[in-house]
């Protein structure tokens, strides 16, 4: 089910969805204007980052070269006092094809603002460890 995003839970909801039926305007709806995207690359050994135009392309590309995306998320880990910074952790299983299936279990940092009463992600750092 879609959510309007009045409240941070629909955020979740709306990326568990669009990952569920790889659908990018949903996705795209997640994420405000000025995303960043950053993750640590442990055999380069420094931070990774880009912009929402980027962020669209990659997840475009993931969708679409996939057979299925299970995403669940798990436990807030940190939610600061007014929800705009949340960290919690995720199960990703990406099935390329029957007997190529990736399992992901990590945590991602998100920093949120809220523009015309809809939350959306303004920054987003895959806190994971692979």
């Amino acid at each position: 089910m879609i959510s309007d995003q009045s409240d941070v839970e629909g955020v979740f909801k709306n990326l568990q969805y669009a990952y569920t039926f790889k659908d990018t305007t949903i996705y795209g709806g997640v994420i405000s204007n000025n995303f960043n995207f950053a993750y640590r690359d442990y055999s380069l050994g420094f931070d990774v980052s880009w912009g929402r135009d980027e962020e669209m392309k990659a997840t475009y590309g993931l969708f679409r070269n996939v057979q299925r995306l299970d995403l669940i998320w798990n436990n807030i880990v940190l939610i600061s006092n007014d929800s705009t910074n949340i960290v919690r952790s995720f199960n990703l299983t990406i099935t390329f094809n029957p007997t190529e299936i990736e399992r992901i279990d990590g945590k991602v940092n998100l920093l949120l603002t809220k523009n015309s009463g809809k939350w959306q992600i303004v920054r987003w750092t895959d806190e994971s460890n692979y």
